[in-house]
């Protein structure tokens, strides 16, 4: 695989440069995500968060609308797009610049907020495994994706955390996957090996300590393990007291190669990258 690919990814013509780690600022456009302090609706709300993403230091607003965490509510792609559309027009309105990835798992909606919106990059979390047309729309559309680990569906997960060897079963099946991408063209795959997806907490922490083990594919990491039940679940506390164990991990994650930390405290994690880069360039 081409070595560059680990340093830059093409978004809309211009390189970002992933050779110093970046981070990705979440914003959920839903009612029911289990953090409530990314948890936009009102217009007010969804401009004062994606211009505190940017003003912080993130590169890249990772914009939601559909509730990935375990036993979340289905909604349409209707429902879905509706979300996005809103929120997209106030992003696009307050901070034009700004590079937008849109979560989702549908082509349609890719598509949509892509093509309609002027969306960077798609993130994911199912790997194609729920919309059979999503990687022919990532190779038509030409923008990065994140390619991300799951098993089943975010309704389902939880009961298929059964593994005879999680790390071997999980390295075939991004082979698979970015082979398939690479013979549809698409080249900027960033992979996230789904901490908390199908997963459980033991089994999260044995993937954080072979997080390196990916290096192999020589493509872009990305760690999104911020404030989720690995952290409060272990340490018996709650989403909202969970920002220091999620530091931690996000400096274990710099230290085992991620390229892009997907976090909902964006000063927090900056600063964690600026004092990895620090010690780095000693």
């Amino acid at each position: 695989m081409n070595k560059t690919n680990s340093h830059t990814i093409n978004i809309k013509g211009d390189l970002m440069d992933l050779s110093k780690p970046q981070v990705m600022g979440i914003l959920n456009a839903t009612p029911d995500s289990f953090y409530g302090g990314c948890r936009q609706q009102g217009e007010k709300e969804i401009a004062e968060r994606a211009i505190r993403i940017i003003s912080e230091g993130a590169s890249i607003i990772d914009l939601g609308a559909y509730s990935t965490r375990p036993d979340c509510v289905d909604i349409s792609p209707e429902e879905e797009m509706n979300r996005l559309s809103f929120a997209l027009k106030i992003i696009n309105r307050e901070i034009p610049e700004a590079i937008v990835s849109i979560d989702t798992f549908r082509a349609c909606v890719a598509r949509q907020c892509v093509e309609g919106y002027g969306a960077a990059m798609i993130n994911d979390i199912s790997g194609g495994t729920l919309d059979s047309d999503m990687y022919e729309t990532i190779a038509s559309l030409k923008v990065p994706y994140i390619l991300m680990h799951i098993k089943g569906t975010p309704q389902t997960m939880t009961s298929l955390a059964h593994y005879d060897n999680m790390i071997e079963e999980m390295m075939l099946y991004f082979s698979e996957k970015v082979n398939k991408l690479h013979q549809l063209g698409v080249n900027d795959i960033i992979l996230d090996p789904g901490f908390g997806f199908a997963k459980t907490v033991d089994q999260n922490y044995f993937l954080m300590k072979h997080l390196t083990d990916f290096n192999i594919f020589d493509l872009p990491l990305l760690s999104g393990i911020s404030r989720k039940s690995m952290i409060y679940k272990f340490l018996q506390t709650s989403p909202q007291e969970s920002l220091n164990g999620t530091t931690v991990l996000n400096t274990y994650s710099l230290q085992a190669g991620a390229k892009i930390l997907r976090v909902h405290d964006v000063k927090e994690a900056v600063e964690t990258v600026r004092i990895f880069n620090k010690i780095q360039s000693i």
